[in-house]
């Protein structure tokens, strides 16, 4: 919602609207600003419908080591009919080929896909990443990038991040079992465009870093068990979008509001003292809706009642609106320009014993805070001077201090923050990342509201980034202006790239217009109101009564401009020549044409004004300086002659004054020259003490100075002789970080390598289950087909074979390995060897019966592996036992020889086998496709239902094959006359003798045998 610091600060900022007379004034005002069309849309809305193809929902799913199990647990009772789109992004190893596909399809209907660059996202379908890639989404496709072979790579968090700027709020980020914080930030992105985000339990992940990495954010929607997420998103997609969601300007009218959403902002005002009528309004209906899509409840009404029921939701709605979205050194480019003029200019200007004051507003989770500290620290190490420096980080919102305080960061950070810095200012502890002490230690968080509280002073520095723009105009100003008090004289104004000074542009001068620094132009404060100050909560008639200026008088820089310009005008032509010298003696200002006095040697240039004047001066000039600086007044010389570098010869009065500490100034001095005419006035300058030095003492000063010159040359040589020491145990210093460096590189290398290494352990032991279980399946079904079948390798070695094969081959379970033509067999089959090979050459299936013992008759099935896998040149060889069907085809020859009809029914009149005399009958007498008399009819009830013959006969055979089928009777014979009397027939029907049962059926025609008996 806010870049830099908690949109809180702004929003608790938001007391502008103090009613002068009743506090109803305020929501009067406020709610017209709703009424108002919507001339600008909040940052980070929503992407515009016409940029995205795809228009239904996307579920980015982010897993890791143990990601496997959860994503079977979660797309298994997965609705298929769901208008979106799912893309699973996971720590893939990029030397491994991932299974992912096919293992996740067998738990879910939706077709699953191994993503290509640029494909088009359709819903109903589940996209992978590939192994070894980065991916984003733009505009309803997938893009693909290489990932970086060196440092740390966060996949999640890329794809999260283009997720929620290209579907807004129909982005849905799921975060399952990993290692790490990988998600987290970019989790944070799909909150703040209003999208869902879900978590898995750290209970049922198997690895919880990443799922509570998210969780810790304090934006997470539900936390709910794999399983479970599939009914949450489908509650979620069903529902309608919030009209914000759709249109990120749109503020609804009067009429569709009521008076609920006034009521809601007052609620909030009163649980955490936060005035959001400060903000712009889509802003703060955009999470107010987000919030009511996320809880189900349709309008403000009754979320209101929600709120008044539930005190939790009011401090997630709170959290919602003042979202924390920051980073370490955020937009680099403006922060180097920073470190180049501001921080560089305020260090060079502050001596060491004075305090540079910064202060951080809106500092949220507290990434800019420490930012700006280790700009400070290193500025500190390049000019080798360390002088006090205090940072002010606040904040409005609690949570964020307390996080900001703690100073310690997710491994995400690696992406921001250098190498060389993490090393110098971070400790590694586990899988984040801890504020060094001497960073934190100069740091002072507190809760502060910009808008309400008493604005800090005498600040060298203020940064204030990327939260002005949430706030109405009138706050935007008043912000400002606080700002512009609490600076002290030449101090600078840090701004957010997307923000500017508006109405208060004549008070600041840019330092860098693109990186939006500012210096303030302070020749009288600019006016804030004591309302705007420690009044908070206070909504009354009184708050008006104190609305008045409280410092200084508006001024324009043009008049102090011209005012600068009289004042130098007046120095350069009255003003004696004059050197201005730091505490250590270092020139710092010329004025007055004073460079006649200085001579420069050759050789290396020291700052040291003594050293630069010319030898005759050094001794009065140094005693000056000395007395000045010990006793804090004015002191001056008797006049005398000097000899100068153009071997003039003036007569000089020289003046120290130490100027006076005001404003934080630093302990200078001002060296003045003045000229002497040759019959001077007596007395000396009023309010000064002579100093008389004869020609002795200036000898006696002299010899102490050539003394003291041989001592500090000592002193120098040892000090090289330490910087050389110094200057080794740094080498070695910096060899021993890079090794570290290098390590601890290697260390989240192998991390990362070790994650994605399980990944595709996972994938195998999946695998593995599956071919377990075929192998299982595989055991099952050859034990219960009972066909004796060997399996060969390459070089036709056994490799597994059927209990059965030990009928027919000499083999033992210990065999498995040998060549199965070590091996004798009972088979009739002397080309056995030469068909295998045969077959595994030209890939072709084989077949032929062949005789084995016992009289047995095998079908010889051979079929190369090469057939169903082409690299494969193993074979399997089936010996399938057709002698039972060989002994069937010998008893059909024999029916079908027999002259009479002979049929074989089962023990319920089904008939089974027929010969062909019984198919001829039938045919030529009205049943040519044997419906009624052939295989699968049954015999009695055709009788029974037969016209053709008389109904007393065919009763009476029905009758009787009853009783033999039923073993009542051991055989029955009936004689007939065929329908028209030209033909007699005996039918016979005798019992089988056989487990199963049945009878055999004949007819035969007995015409010519004599007469009938009856």
């Amino acid at each position: 919602m806010r870049d830099n610091g908690t949109a809180g600060e702004q929003a608790g900022q938001q007391q502008t609207f103090s009613p002068p007379a009743d506090g109803d004034a305020d929501a009067a005002a406020y709610l017209e600003l709703f009424d108002a069309p919507a001339q600008e849309a909040a940052p980070n809305a929503t992407t515009a419908a016409s940029e995205i193809e795809f228009p239904g929902y996307v579920i980015g799913v982010g897993a890791s080591a143990g990601g496997l199990e959860a994503l079977e647990r979660m797309f298994e009772p997965m609705p298929t009919d769901l208008d979106a789109a799912f893309v699973v992004v996971q720590h893939l190893s990029p030397d491994h080929k991932s299974l992912m596909a096919s293992l996740l399809a067998r738990h879910t209907r939706m077709p699953v896909t191994m993503v290509e660059d640029d494909m088009r996202i359709v819903a109903g379908n589940v996209y992978l990443i590939p192994p070894g890639a980065m991916m984003t989404a733009a505009k309803g496709r997938l893009r693909l990038m290489p990932k970086s072979p060196h440092g740390l790579s966060l996949p999640i968090d890329l794809f999260f991040s283009s997720l929620a700027a290209s579907f807004g709020a129909r982005a849905i980020g799921v975060i399952l079992s990993g290692t790490g914080s990988d998600g987290a930030r970019g989790s944070v992105a799909i909150n703040d465009a209003g999208g869902l985000l879900l978590a898995q339990s750290p209970e049922s992940a198997k690895f919880d870093g990443m799922p509570r990495s998210v969780i810790a954010t304090g934006l997470v929607d539900e936390i709910l068990a794999a399983e479970e997420m599939g009914q949450r998103i489908l509650e979620h997609i069903r529902q309608p979008l919030s009209p914000s969601s759709r249109d990120s300007a749109r503020v609804p009218p009067p009429a569709e509001r009521g008076n609920s959403l006034e009521e809601i902002l007052h609620l909030l005002r009163n649980f955490g003292g936060i005035n959001f009528h400060e903000y712009k309004p889509a802003t703060v209906l955009r999470r107010i809706e987000r919030r009511m899509q996320v809880r189900h409840t349709p309008d403000f009404e009754q979320y209101l009642h929600l709120l008044e029921g539930e005190r939790g939701e009011a401090a997630l709605l709170q959290r919602e609106i003042l979202i924390p979205v920051t980073s370490f050194f955020r937009d680099p480019e403006s922060f180097e320009e920073l470190a180049r003029t501001a921080v560089a200019r305020i260090v060079a200007d502050h001596a060491d014993t004075q305090a540079i004051r910064i202060w951080v507003a809106g500092v949220s989770t507290g990434e800019e805070a420490y930012s700006i500290a280790i700009l400070f620290a290193e500025e500190f190490e390049r000019v080798r001077r360390w002088p006090n420096f205090k940072i002010f980080a606040t904040d409005v919102a609690q949570q964020n201090i307390d996080a900001a305080s703690a100073g310690v960061f997710s491994e995400a950070i690696i992406a921001e923050v250098s190498p060389q810095r993490l090393e110098r200012f971070f400790t590694k502890k586990g899988g984040h990342f801890a504020v060094n002490p001497e960073i934190r230690q100069n740091i002072v968080f507190a809760r502060h509201n910009l808008l309400e509280d008493p604005p800090f002073t005498r600040m060298d520095l203020i940064t204030c980034r990327n939260m002005l723009i949430y706030f109405l105009p009138s706050a935007q100003e008043r912000a400002l202006r606080r700002m512009h008090y609490a600076l002290a004289p030449g101090g600078f104004l840090f701004l957010g790239s997307s923000e500017s000074l508006s109405a208060l542009n004549q008070d600041f001068t840019a330092t860098s217009s693109k990186h939006k620094l500012f210096c303030v132009l302070r020749h009288a404060s600019l006016p804030i109101e004591l309302g705007d100050v420690g009044t908070r909560g206070r909504h009354n008639a009184d708050a008006a009564n104190l609305r008045r200026p409280l410092l200084g008088i508006p001024g324009r820089s043009s008049d102090s401009q011209a005012i600068d310009a009289a004042q130098n005008l007046l120095l350069s032509a009255h003003a004696p020549p004059s050197l201005l010298l730091s505490e250590k003696r270092e020139l710092t200002h010329i004025f007055g044409g004073a460079q006649r006095y200085l001579q420069f040697p050759q050789g290396q240039v020291s700052l040291d004004a003594l050293r630069l004047l010319p030898a005759q001066l050094v001794p009065v000039a140094q005693a000056l300086v000395h007395r000045a600086q010990k006793d804090g007044k004015s002191i001056c010389s008797e006049p005398a002659n000097f000899s100068l570098a153009d071997d003039s010869v003036e007569r000089l009065r020289l003046l120290v004054r130490p100027l006076p500490r005001e404003n934080g100034l630093g302990p200078y001095l001002l060296l003045s020259f003045e000229v002497v005419p040759v019959s001077p006035a007596p007395g000396s300058a009023e309010g000064m003490r002579a100093l008389d030095l004869d020609v002795e003492t200036v000898e006696r000063v002299s010899a102490m100075e050539r003394e003291l010159a041989a001592t500090r040359e000592g002193l120098q040589a040892a000090i090289e002789e330490l910087e050389t020491s110094n200057e080794e145990l740094q080498a070695t210093n910096e060899e021993l970080m890079a090794s570290n460096e290098e390590l601890q590189s290697s260390n989240e290398e192998l991390q990362s390598l070790n994650e994605e290494l399980y990944t595709v352990n996972a994938e195998n032991q999946e695998k593995i289950q599956i071919l377990n279980r075929l192998n299982a399946d595989l055991d099952s079904m050859a034990m219960a087909g009972g066909i004796p079948t060997v399996f060969l390798d390459d070089e036709r070695k056994i490799t597994r074979f059927t209990p059965q094969v030990k009928n027919i081959f000499n083999i033992r379970d210990g065999d498995i390995g040998r060549p199965l033509a070590d091996f004798t067999h009972t088979l009739d089959y002397p080309t056995l060897a030469s068909d295998l090979h045969t077959c595994v050459a030209s890939a072709r299936t084989l077949e032929k019966e062949v005789r084995g013992g016992g009289g047995k008759l095998y079908l010889v099935k051979i079929v190369p592996y090469a057939a169903l896998a082409p690299r494969s040149r193993g074979a399997v060889i089936a010996f399938i036992d057709v002698t039972s069907l060989h002994d069937m085809r010998r008893l059909q020859a024999i029916l079908d020889a027999l002259p009479q009809q002979v049929a074989v029914v089962d023990r319920d009149g089904m008939i089974r086998l027929i010969n062909s005399s019984w198919r001829d009958f039938a045919k030529h007498n009205g049943d040519p496709r044997l419906l009624r008399s052939g295989p699968g009819s049954r015999y009695p009830a055709s009788l029974r239902a037969s016209r053709d013959a008389d109904s007393a006969t065919g009763e009476r055979i029905a009758a009787g094959l009853d009783s033999v089928l039923a073993g009542e009777l051991p055989r029955f014979s009936l004689e007939y006359t065929a329908p028209g009397g030209n033909s007699r027939f005996l039918m016979q029907a005798v019992p089988l003798d056989s487990p199963e049962g049945g009878a055999i059926v004949s007819h035969i025609d007995v015409s010519t045998w004599g007469p009938c008996n009856g």
